[in-house]
């Protein structure tokens, strides 16, 4: 989805838009999926990176300016566990108990009029 708001920023509000949000590369070079006996399972993401292309506008009460902007987010690291029922007694689910996510390195590019 679109990411509209503003911030207060000095002696102004900045409104900005991001629009056309679309994720373009994913790399998951060591991922691993274990059993814990009893609870659930782990999911285990390690050096995974992501890149996602964007439109952004901005304005100001001095400027406005807009353009295309990639994000390309690296060294991430995800451990997750997943809790499932031991009964039998209704349909399949499944449930985040835990989630922990890191992440080492952003690098933004930002390409407009200004």
């Amino acid at each position: 989805p679109d990411l509209t708001g503003h911030e207060k920023f000095g002696l102004g509000n900045v409104k900005y838009n991001i629009s056309g949000i679309h994720v373009t590369a994913v790399e998951l070079p060591s991922a691993s999926i274990s059993l814990l006996p009893g609870s659930g399972i782990k999911l285990v993401i390690g050096n995974a990176s992501l890149t996602i292309d964007m439109n952004w506008n901005i304005r100001t009460w001095m400027f406005k300016d807009r353009g295309r902007s990639t994000v390309h987010i690296s060294k991430v690291f995800v451990s997750a566990i997943f809790s499932t029922p031991l009964d039998n007694t209704g349909p399949e689910s499944i449930s985040l108990t835990s989630c922990r996510t890191t992440s080492g390195d952003i690098d933004i590019k930002l390409n407009g009029k200004s």
